[in-house]
């Protein structure tokens, strides 16, 4: 874990919102596959684990599916060989966070279930209600562990916030694309499309 990831672990709340000045536990990526595999969670419940912090993910609306079927559709076709595409897939970052990217591209090579940060090229999230965790505390995870590139795809306007060229404060790069614009992996370049040619429209 690099410094950045440091300093988000460290910038988190030290109390909890139910008891106000009580200490707070956190829990390990462990344990909470441990309670998974025991039933205690349910294979329902929906969340990701930032710093040691369960972070309920809200429902998915229609426009969040729709735009996920069709970039899902047309990377499934033209993803490189070399490569894979995985949707929805855990990614755990360390021993206090996993997270549940949209899309996740990575080498072939790498078995799903060992996939870690350092692995990626490039994360996906599609974005409607949380556009504002996605573009900042998920996104500042992100590069705290190291992915080089990250697309935020607002589900409503289709403009597509990328991040780049990780830096010591996070991407030094951020830069907005419209729907008409064609989106290039820099580490990934077959992933390559605009999403108004995907058929998609902005409301």
């Amino acid at each position: 874990m690099n410094e950045h990831a440091v300093t988000l672990h460290t910038a988190l709340p030290a109390t909890t919102r139910a008891a106000e000045g009580m200490p707070r536990r956190a829990w390990t990526v462990a344990e909470i596959e441990t309670m998974q595999a025991a039933g205690i969670i349910g294979e329902d419940e929906r969340f990701e684990l930032i710093g040691g912090e369960v972070v309920p993910m809200q429902a998915k609306g229609g426009r969040h599916e729709m735009v996920k079927v069709e970039l899902n559709r047309h990377l499934q076709r033209t993803i490189a060989e070399a490569l894979s595409v995985a949707q929805e897939t855990t990614l755990r970052l360390d021993e206090l966070n996993f997270v549940e990217p949209d899309f996740c591209v990575f080498p072939r090579s790498i078995f799903p279930g060992d996939l870690r940060g350092d692995h990626v090229l490039l994360a996906v999230e599609i974005a409607d209600s949380s556009l504002d965790y996605d573009l900042g505390r998920k996104v500042g995870y992100y590069a705290a562990f190291g992915i080089p590139e990250v697309w935020v795809i607002d589900a409503k306007t289709l403009v597509t916030h990328v991040h780049r060229r990780l830096g010591a404060g996070g991407y030094e790069q951020v830069s907005a694309v419209g729907p008409s614009e064609t989106l290039t992996a820099v580490r990934a370049p077959s992933v390559s499309f605009s999403l108004e040619a995907l058929g998609l429209r902005p409301l």
